[in-house]
């Protein structure tokens, strides 16, 4: 009888387990902890540990070579599959290919296009597009993918679209993938526009920020909100079930929470619960 009843409720827990839907290792942006690191990067790396998080996308930290801060990473059980690069450095990536092999990153981000003040223009995303397929090539040559974050204002106007569907359409996907950070994307686009372009352009993105924008926030074409607009995963706008199930779909590989709030060591274990919810 006893086992009847096991058998019984192990039937009644399947369906459950198959529709768990959030299935990435917990990884985070390392800029989420950029209080901490400047204190003590072996400390900071524990915190995150701690949390459960087992995936960093970042770099060697102030007064570390690429090999010890892998290493440190290592020691905890973390690994580093995504770093970033300054837009500058892209026109000589080979110095940005160095550091992701020694690393171990298999993707390089760049989340920032110069552009004066607010008025990110056709000019600037022409350039960039150039920018990005040269050194995209230089990137795969070499086994690693590039990606572009996008940042919010990219979404002016152009033509039946925006400058990001411009920047997506004329990059090479041979050379240049995407990392969607989904706050900026419905800053920048509407809440609805995550879902949207994760369905428009369904085989570029292979990274994402998960983070979430406060309700009631109507977002603009700056790049920028007051970090109290930043909040817990699950407790602002984006549709997070559709979000994740096209990004999986999709073949997104890697998932990074980032937490632009000053209340990061209270948030980050929030968005970790309401995502294993998922």
């Amino acid at each position: 009888m006893k086992i009847n009843m096991l058998l019984l409720a192990l039937v009644v827990s399947l369906p459950t387990l198959a529709q768990k839907l959030y299935t990435y290792p917990i990884g985070v942006q390392a800029y989420t902890f950029r209080k901490h690191f400047p204190t003590s990067t072996e400390k900071t790396l524990d915190i995150i540990k701690n949390m459960g998080i087992t995936e960093l996308e970042g770099g060697a930290t102030k007064g570390y070579t690429p090999e010890q801060f892998k290493q440190l990473c290592a020691d905890r059980g973390i690994s580093i599959p995504s770093t970033g690069v300054d837009y500058n450095e892209l026109a000589n990536p080979q110095a940005a290919v160095e550091r992701a092999k020694i690393l171990g990153s298999k993707f390089v981000m760049c989340a920032w296009i110069p552009h004066k003040g607010t008025d990110f223009t056709l000019e600037d995303a022409q350039k960039a597009v150039a920018l990005f397929n040269s050194a995209g090539k230089v990137f795969k040559e070499n086994g690693i993918t590039f990606c572009y974050h996008d940042h919010g204002y990219e979404f002016h106007a152009y033509e039946d679209g925006t400058l990001m569907d411009y920047i997506i359409k004329n990059t090479n996907p041979e050379y240049v993938s995407f990392e969607m950070d989904v706050l900026w994307t419905m800053h920048g686009g509407g809440a609805d526009m995550p879902v949207k372009l994760l369905k428009k352009y369904p085989n570029r993105w292979k990274l994402m920020h998960v983070k979430d924008l406060r309700k009631g926030v109507v977002g603009n074409l700056t790049g920028g909100t007051p970090a109290e607009n930043d909040v817990p995963v699950g407790t602002g706008q984006g549709n997070w079930k559709a979000i994740i199930k096209l990004a999986k779909k999709n073949g997104i590989e890697h998932c990074f929470i980032e937490d632009e709030s000053e209340k990061e060591l209270e948030y980050v274990p929030m968005s970790i619960q309401y995502l294993k919810s998922l």
